[in-house]
């Protein structure tokens, strides 16, 4: 199963997702290097040759700052961090621009925050300007607005932004390319993780390196999204020489996660990646159990209690009698008048409400189970 994958999911990718870290980009003294950023033009480009169309998420700013202004280091005080970000944007882009203009290749940058994904009309926005280039034969770098991201800085988004814009463009691969090999255990690069559970979890490294912001546990649950949503992706290193052209070549390179064998839609990924719940709807055991094994929406009948305040089509994260999520999804009514109707039958949503705008608090086709 992971050759197959490898060779005829991998090898015949048509769009792809590549992160490229901070430290696989700078230099031990943590500036910005150019020779490395041209590898990874060329590698790109040789792939859009192929007919691969590649969106490119970069992290750097900082590190592009750092050169820029001639620091000793990454700055600690985050107003200071994110100054450094925004002289770095201008001369990162610069950077990539110089690596991909000989090439004969154009590139543009998008700065996102998380909070754009969670925005359904920015969401799409977003996806129709990535669509836009592309059709005009441009390589899209994505980075996080680090100049304007205040606390998102410091938890490793980009390895998340990735994995949202995979599923967002329903990518057929996600590449998260840093300064490891891939999961290690024992000491040697696990090749196959078929699914994200404790035990793998503990082969995460905690420890972050001073340039960047996130870590192997970040990687691994980026990697993990886009799995759990029916497509591959594979952490790699991307200090090993052609990295990149090798995992498009289906050869058995850093760690691939196996996808789930049912893809999910478009419009499930967002509920159950990108959007944020707004509130919280407690269901008794019967409901939990309808939703999760038999596939059903939820009724009113099953809902026990309301938590937070959210309208019609907001995202509401469900949560059995024991408050662990068991799903997302866009409820058909508000916070107060889902507490006004919880325990009642469909048959009494009207005389409640004074009319009804559905039998379902949430309906199964905009459901995603957690």
């Amino acid at each position: 199963m992971p050759a197959l994958v490898r060779q005829n999911i991998i090898a015949k990718a048509r769009r792809i997702v590549v992160k490229v870290g901070t430290n696989a980009l700078c230099d031990a003294n943590g500036r910005l290097d150019p020779a490395i950023v041209s590898q990874l033009a060329q590698q790109i480009a040789d792939a859009r040759k192929r007919g691969v169309r590649v969106i490119l998420v970069a992290s750097g700013a900082v590190g592009a700052g750092i050169a820029e202004l001639d620091l000793e280091g990454r700055p600690r005080l985050m107003s200071m961090v994110q100054a450094t970000a925004a002289v770095g944007q201008g001369r990162l882009m610069q950077v990539f621009h110089d690596a991909f203009k000989p090439l004969g290749a154009k590139v543009a940058q998008v700065l996102l925050l998380r909070d754009d994904f969670e925005h359904r009309r920015r969401y799409l926005n977003i996806r129709n300007t990535l669509g836009a280039l592309e059709s005009l034969g441009v390589t899209p770098i994505i980075n996080e607005n680090d100049a304007v991201g205040g606390r998102e800085i410091t938890i490793g988004d980009n390895d998340v932004v990735a994995a949202l814009l995979t599923n967002m463009m329903r990518a057929d691969l996600l590449v998260l390319l840093s300064n490891v090999e891939g999961v290690i255990k024992d000491s040697k690069v696990v090749e196959v993780v078929e699914q994200l559970d404790e035990n793998t979890r503990s082969l995460a490294v905690q420890k972050r390196s001073s340039l960047g912001t996130g870590g192997m546990g970040s990687k691994m649950s980026a990697a993990n999204m886009v799995a759990m949503a029916g497509e591959p992706a594979v952490i790699a290193s991307a200090r090993m020489p052609g990295a990149l052209t090798r995992i498009l070549a289906g050869e058995t390179v850093g760690t691939l996660f196996l996808p789930a064998k049912r893809r999910m839609s478009s419009r499930a990924r967002w509920i159950a990646h990108a959007s944020k719940p707004l509130g919280k709807i407690m269901v008794d055991e019967g409901a939990a159990k309808a939703l999760v094994q038999d596939g059903r929406s939820l009724l009113p009948s099953g809902v026990t209690a309301v938590f937070g305040e959210f309208g019609r089509g907001d995202t509401v994260s469900i949560i059995d009698i024991n408050g662990r999520q068991i799903a997302r999804g866009l409820t058909n009514y508000s916070s107060a008048d889902v507490d006004r109707i919880k325990r009642l039958k469909t048959t009494q949503i009207a005389k409640i409400l004074g009319a009804k705008r559905a039998d379902e608090v949430v309906h199964r086709n905009n459901l995603t189970l957690a």
